[in-house]
């Protein structure tokens, strides 16, 4: 699922798009580039990236008409997409995104609210005091809200859901029967940017959060939004207090995870899968299903399924346990 809250300034000539970061690539035609997205849901006419070897099988099965990439990478894409060669590629896959979505950078405060009395949800929702309700907001059924707490703009919540006090939820999904308890931010912008001369350029973020049913979100916990894909929580996975879930990483079904556990970017995780407290899960890794992580762990390397793992770097559970009598 794209973002539907962003507008889209495409299509944009390619050249004219490159030649506005500074690329300059010849013998391109005049192609019009209707969006940028990232190498698995890009289509034809569309634009993405390929910066790493992680995203080599998806490379090769691109439908991008066009790719931002370096020589090293460039031989393994598809005949029907062009590679646009750079030695930057996320800092010119962040400006051109930029050029498409404009508003996506900042996330400042929604001045579209209305105290919820005001809206027409105010005869269809149970709610506490001082709750604030932005524009493009649906709510379900059997819903509560507690007090404090802000729906900014661009957010659908199902059935039978129940929102805590003090929470702040933006750009966001959130299908039936989900709890998300106090003082949780969800939807707001990822950490991203990159240095450039003397000052940081900010990675738009243009995905949404999705939460998949029967799902609990423990008390002060953060859910950033993805930045070219969606940030995923998946069916009935549960999430302890003070967790952070970085920009684009997807939980598949049926999870545990303990208190103060982080997930850096873009990381997929299987179904059936426990993490103890205050584990750390590196950026752009792929843990398997049925997968048992122990607590106070650092993971910085694929975990393949039915694995448990234990330590820092996390290693193979009875390995861990023989290393440390």
């Amino acid at each position: 699922m794209n973002n539907p809250f962003f507008k889209n300034t495409g299509p944009h000539n390619i050249n004219l798009l490159l030649k506005t970061v500074n690329l300059n690539n010849k013998d391109l035609p005049d192609d019009k580039i209707t969006d940028i997205k990232d190498l698995n849901s890009s289509q034809k006419n569309e634009i993405t990236f390929f910066h790493s070897k992680k995203y080599l099988d998806l490379a090769k099965k691109t439908n991008a008409s066009y790719c931002l990439t370096s020589k090293n990478f460039q031989s393994f894409l598809p005949n029907n997409c062009k590679a646009i060669i750079t030695d930057k590629v996320l800092l010119h896959t962040a400006q051109i995104t930029k050029i498409f979505y404009p508003d996506s950078i900042t996330d400042e405060y929604d001045n579209t609210v209305q105290d919820i009395n005001e809206t027409e949800l105010k005869n269809k929702v149970k709610f506490g005091k001082n709750v604030l309700i932005g524009e493009n907001v649906k709510i379900g059924t059997n819903c509560l809200i507690g007090h404090n707490s802000i729906i900014e703009k661009n957010v659908n919540i199902g059935d039978n859901c129940s929102i805590g006090s003090n929470v702040i939820i933006r750009n966001s999904f959130i299908k039936n029967n989900v709890y998300i308890l106090d003082g949780c931010v969800i939807g707001k912008k990822g950490f991203g940017f990159f240095p450039n001369k003397n000052s940081n350029f900010r990675y738009p973020q243009v995905g949404i959060v999705i939460i998949e049913d029967n799902v609990e979100i423990g008390c002060g916990s953060t859910i950033d939004r993805g930045s070219l894909s969606n940030t995923i929580i998946g069916k009935n996975t549960y999430l302890d207090n003070q967790i952070h879930i970085a920009h684009n990483v997807k939980i598949g079904e049926n999870c545990i995870i303990a208190g103060q556990v982080g997930f850096a970017g873009s990381s997929t995780l299987g179904n059936n899968i426990m993490v103890g407290g205050q584990a750390g899960i590196s950026g752009h890794l792929k843990i398997g299903n049925n997968v048992q992580i122990g607590g106070g762990s650092g993971v910085i390397k694929n975990i393949p399924d039915n694995s448990k793992v234990m330590g820092y770097p996390a290693k193979d559970l009875k390995t861990f346990i023989r290393d440390n009598k």
